[in-house]
């Protein structure tokens, strides 16, 4: 039985087919509106007889099929045994044809150009939020310059009281008079004097003798300013630690989308990953659709955006996200894929934007997670490949190497072939119970057995 068995997975199945549709064959069939026209020739009697099911499409009769053919030229296979077993294998095209608003790191790929030059003000006006955006080199350069900077600007000031006063080496101090600060003597010592009296040093060399005014008042102002710079430059290294974003570095999505069947219906599928222990509190999954569209009016809308609903087995709101979790979204008539084949999505120009948002359990920080997929990173009739197992120890085991892998499934052609499939089912379906009948089990049958008196006129 092994030996039969490693036989028919390793293509015996396509021969079984050929012989049992020689012996089942097809009954006739008429098209059919839809997209693959499919009716009670659709589901083929070997199959219900060998209890599979293929995805098989009739090209002739499919429209989505039929217009890329023409626009395109396809080489479709015209056998249908062929057709009937083909995994969906997507053309290759080259990945850097299509360009990105959305990176898969999540930044925006976006310039402002031809700006009113007065607008750059607003920058300056909005300062918190410029120096928390800016990069790190730029914010550890301004941290250098402030500080440098403060100490001589006050150092000069330190230097033109210890000048007027005459405590300066090469001044003649007349007899009598005394020193502002003591052993202030030239830009240097001034220099050094003002770091030590901001940053609250103190070596005890160089002090204020008391005996000038003008020192206490430049005391106080240094002093004041250098609790207002520490303050602020802390609060800005602070805020870019302690940035929503960086939290968003530990949610990671997987590298491709695929398209597959999920809970009995065409799916899109995506999977998502929360890196840390912590949890996201209160977070939702939804995602944008851009693409260049046309109006009724002859107006074209450059990425225009249509809303994409993701959910998961648990709901789409409030997710459980304590593990990675495989999030979908139907294919349906309401849905921007219904119209998209297995033939035509490498050649679609849109992009997928999935948002993730949450608010962080440890800091209380709102944060949100972008990624984006173009048509090349969306694998038709795949499958992802499972990550979580239970270990001997009673804990689950995520085997975060299969993250972004996935395997090849069999997958309808489009989702209006998948529909006009299950519908030619469900009316086979309704045809058999028909000739069949219902049955009643409240009615019973009884014998009679004596012999009915019959009057005659």
């Amino acid at each position: 039985m092994r030996a039969i068995f490693s036989r028919l997975n390793a293509g015996g199945w396509r021969e079984l087919y050929f012989f049992s549709s020689i012996f089942f064959p097809l009954p006739p069939s008429s098209p059919q509106s839809g997209c693959c026209a499919s009716n009670a020739s659709s589901i083929h009697t070997a199959d219900m007889w060998l209890g599979l099911e293929h995805f098989s499409v009739d090209y002739n009769l499919c429209p989505v099929a039929t217009c890329w053919k023409k626009r395109h030229r396809s080489t479709t296979p015209d056998s249908g045994i062929s057709r009937m077993f083909q995994r969906h294998s997507q053309p290759k095209v080259h990945p850097g044809g299509k360009s990105r608003l959305v990176t898969k790191d999540g930044r925006c790929n976006i310039e402002l150009g031809n700006r009113d030059p007065g607008n750059r003000l607003a920058y300056l006006v909005d300062m918190w939020t410029t120096f928390v955006e800016i990069r790190w080199r730029f914010v550890l350069l301004l941290f250098v310059a402030s500080f440098t900077g403060s100490w001589f600007i006050f150092s000069l000031l330190w230097y033109w009281i210890a000048r007027s006063n005459g405590d300066m080496s090469e001044q003649n101090a007349t007899d009598g008079q005394g020193m502002c600060i003591a052993n202030v003597n030239s830009l240097t010592t001034a220099f050094l004097y003002s770091l030590e009296t901001q940053t609250t040093i103190g070596y005890g060399g160089r002090a204020p003798t008391g005996q000038c005014a003008g020192t206490v008042a430049v005391i106080i102002l240094q002093s004041m300013a250098g609790v207002f710079l520490n303050s602020f430059m802390c609060g800005v290294i602070l805020a870019k630690i302690s940035l929503p974003k960086r939290r968003a570095k530990t949610v990671s999505f997987s590298k491709m989308a695929v398209i597959c069947l999920k809970k009995g219906k065409l799916c899109l599928l995506i999977r998502v990953a929360n890196l840390r222990k912590t949890l996201l509190i209160g977070s939702q999954i939804y995602g944008k659709l851009l693409k260049t569209t046309s109006t009724t009016d002859g107006e074209t809308l450059i990425l225009d955006q249509l809303d994409i609903d993701f959910t998961g087995d648990g709901g789409k709101d409030n997710l459980f996200f304590v593990y990675p979790m495989t999030l979908y979204h139907i294919i349906n008539q309401a849905s921007p894929f219904y119209e998209i084949s297995a033939e035509t999505l490498p050649h679609q120009d849109f992009e997928l934007v999935v948002f993730l948002d949450g608010t962080s359990e440890s800091t209380s920080s709102f944060c949100q997670v972008r990624t984006s997929y173009i048509p090349q990173e969306i694998q038709w009739g795949h499958n992802f490949l499972p990550i979580i197992s239970r270990t001997k120890t009673g804990k689950y085991h995520v085997d975060f190497s299969n993250f972004s892998k996935s395997m090849r499934v069999a997958t309808p052609h489009c989702a209006q072939c998948f529909e006009g499939k299950a519908d030619a089912k469900h009316q086979i379906q309704s045809q058999h119970k028909q000739k069949r009948g219902i049955h009643n089990l409240a009615f019973q049958a009884t014998d009679i057995h004596d012999t009915m008196d019959v009057t005659k006129m």
